[in-house]
C-alpha cells in the first residue's frame, strides 16, 4: 500500500494540481471544437512535456485523454456536433432534449454519467493493471515479442478503414520503425545518408504530423456551415426520478466501456455504440430512443469515459496501447525512458499510482466544469477557422522543434502530415501507421534478444505455452473472421438466419 499512498503524496503539488486544473480546461477546450479529439490534444502537447519530469508530463496528457473525452458531449448536445466521434451516440438523444428545452437536464446527465463512468474506470484501473502486470512478470523475450504480434495483429480492426486498408497503413508504420541503426549490428537502414535518422524517426513528429497537421488539411477543404447555439438557464443535476431511471444504465456501460476499453485496438467510440445499443436494448421504453431519452444520453456518456481508464490497463501493464490517444502516451513514456511493463508496477509503482490518481482527480472535476462552463465551452465551437487551424499549424511546427532544435523533425512532421492527409481521403486510417511505429520497435528488439535467449532456435517460442497462446489469439484475430464468414456461407441455416 505504500507506492499507493506514496502517488497520492505526489500529486498533492500544488503546482501540479494547478497544471492539472489547466490541462483540464485546456482538454476540455479540446474536446467540445469540432474537428479536433483527445487524440490529436494529446499528440499536439506531447513535445511541450518532455522538458518536464515524468509525472506531470504524463499526467497532463491522460488528463487531456479523459477532459477531451467528456467534452465532446458538450457541443453534442447544444449543438447537434459531437466535439469527439465517441460522443457521436449523444447527439441522437442530447439534441432533441435540448430542442424542446431540456438542455441543462442533458447536460447535468451527461456530466454525471461521464463523472461516475470514469471514477469506475480508474477504480478498475487501479486494481486490473498491477494484477496484470503481476501474470506477465515472469514473462521472458520470447512472451514479450509474441504479445506483441498479437498486438499488432489488433491493426486490422482498429480505425476507420477496412481490415486491408489497416493492415497497410499498419505495415507502413512498422516499416518507418526499422529506420536507424540495428540494435543487434548497429548497421544503419534507411538513414539516407542523415546522420539524424540514425537513432531512428522520432514518434512525436509522426504523431504532430499524421494527426495534427492532416487533419488541419482535411478540415481546410470542407466548408462548415453556420451553427446555432440551443440557449439554455442553467445546467440542472439529474432528479431523484432521472436516478431511478438511468443508475442501472450507468453502471452497466460503465463495465462495457471499462472492459472495451482494455481490449487493444477498441476505444471510447466503439464503447459508446455498444454502452447506447445495450442501453436501449435494456430499458423499458426503448421507443424514446433518438426522440430525447435521458438513458440514451447515460449509456452513451458513461461508456465513453470509462473506456479512458480501461484503455490505460493494457498501455501500463503491457506496454500495449488500447485506444489511439493511449498510442501518443505509450509514446510520451518511452520518450521519457520509461518502460511500460510489469517493472513499472515493482521498479516505478509511485509513478503509476500517481498517473492513477491524476486521472481520478480529473474525473472529480468534471462536475465542477461540467456544471459551470459547459455554456462557456460550446461558445468555443464558434471560433472562425480562419483563426483556429493556423494557431494549430503554428503548435505542430514549433513541437516539432521544440523536441530536438532539429529541422529534420519539422520535415518529417510536414511530410508525416501530407501522408496522413492522403490516407484519409482514400480511405486509410491513421491510426494503425501510429501504433504500428511504436509497436514495430518492440517487436524489432524482443525478436532479436528472444533469437539470442533461444540461440537462433526460433522455433522454440512455440514450444513455450504463453507464447504459444499468443500466437494462436493471433491467429484467431487474423483468419477468425474469415473462417466464420466461410462457415455462414456453407451452412444454408446459419445464412438464412432459421
Amino acid at each position: 500500500m505504500e507506492p499507493f499512498f506514496a502517488g497520492l503524496y505526489v500529486l498533492l503539488d500544488p503546482q501540479l494540481l494547478i497544471l492539472l486544473f489547466a490541462a483540464t480546461l485546456g482538454g476540455v477546450i479540446i474536446g467540445a471544437l469540432p474537428g479536433l479529439n483527445a487524440t490529436t490534444g494529446a499528440a499536439l502537447l506531447l513535445p511541450f512535456t518532455i522538458t518536464m519530469d515524468p509525472v506531470p508530463a504524463i499526467a497532463i496528457l491522460t488528463t487531456i485523454y479523459c477532459a477531451a473525452t467528456f467534452a465532446g458531449a458538450i457541443t453534442a448536445i447544444l449543438i447537434n456536433t459531437p466535439g469527439t466521434s465517441a460522443s457521436a451516440t449523444t447527439c441522437l438523444d442530447g439534441f432533441p432534449m435540448a430542442q424542446r428545452g431540456e438542455a441543462g437536464r442533458a447536460l447535468g446527465m451527461a456530466t454525471v454519467s461521464s463523472t461516475i463512468g470514469g471514477i469506475i474506470s480508474v477504480v478498475c484501473l487501479m486494481l486490473a493493471a498491477p494484477m496484470m502486470a503481476r501474470m506477465a512478470y515472469n514473462f521472458a523475450p520470447p512472451e514479450y515479442f509474441a504479445l506483441t504480434v498479437f498486438g499488432i495483429s489488433m491493426l486490422a480492426s482498429i480505425g476507420d478503414g477496412t481490415p486491408l486498408r489497416n493492415i497497410i497503413a499498419g505495415s507502413l508504420g512498422i516499416l518507418l520503425a526499422t529506420v536507424g541503426k540495428d540494435l543487434l549490428t548497429t548497421v544503419e537502414r534507411f538513414t539516407f545518408g542523415f546522420n539524424e535518422l540514425s537513432e531512428g524517426i522520432g514518434f512525436v513528429p509522426v504523431m504532430i504530423g499524421i494527426f495534427g497537421i492532416s487533419e488541419l488539411l482535411v478540415q481546410a477543404e470542407q466548408r462548415k456551415g453556420d451553427r446555432k447555439l440551443i440557449q439554455m438557464k442553467a445546467i440542472k443535476l439529474p432528479s431523484r426520478e432521472d436516478y431511478s431511471r438511468v443508475w442501472k444504465t450507468i453502471l452497466r456501460s460503465s463495465g462495457i466501456g471499462t472492459f472495451i476499453g482494455i481490449l487493444p485496438a477498441e476505444g471510447a467510440t466503439v464503447a459508446s455504440m455498444i454502452g447506447y445499443n445495450e442501453a436501449r436494448r435494456w430499458s423499458k421504453t426503448p421507443e424514446e430512443f433518438g426522440k430525447g431519452s435521458i438513458e440514451g444520453i447515460a449509456g452513451s456518456e458513461a461508456a465513453n469515459n470509462s473506456a479512458t481508464g480501461g484503455a490505460m490497463v493494457p498501455t501500463l501493464a503491457l506496454g500495449i496501447p488500447g485506444s489511439p490517444t493511449a498510442a501518443v502516451i505509450l509514446a510520451g513514456l518511452m520518450v521519457h525512458g520509461l518502460q511500460p511493463g510489469p517493472t513499472m508496477f515493482t521498479e516505478q509503482a509511485e509513478f503509476a499510482y500517481a498517473i492513477f490518481w491524476a486521472m481520478l482527480l480529473v474525473n472529480i472535476t468534471f462536475i465542477f466544469v461540467g456544471l459551470f462552463g459547459a455554456k462557456l465551452f460550446a461558445r468555443v465551437t464558434f471560433v472562425p477557422v480562419q483563426i483556429l487551424w493556423p494557431i494549430v499549424f503554428c503548435f505542430s511546427i514549433v513541437g516539432a522543434y521544440a523536441l530536438q532544435q532539429s529541422m529534420l523533425d519539422v520535415y518529417i512532421a510536414l511530410v508525416s502530415g501530407v501522408i496522413g492527409y492522403f490516407m484519409r481521403r482514400f480511405g486509410y486510417s491513421v491510426v494503425p501507421l501510429a501504433i504500428g511505429l511504436i509497436l514495430g520497435g518492440m517487436l524489432e528488439k524482443r525478436l532479436g534478444q528472444s533469437l539470442i535467449m533461444l540461440d537462433d532456435q526460433w522455433w522454440l517460442m512455440f514450444t513455450r505455452p504463453l507464447s504459444l497462446l499468443f500466437f494462436i489469439l493471433t491467429f484467431l484475430a487474423l483468419f477468425g473472421p474469415m473462417f466464420i464468414r466461410l462457415f455462414r456461407q456453407r451452412d444454408p441455416l446459419v445464412s438464412t438466419g432459421e
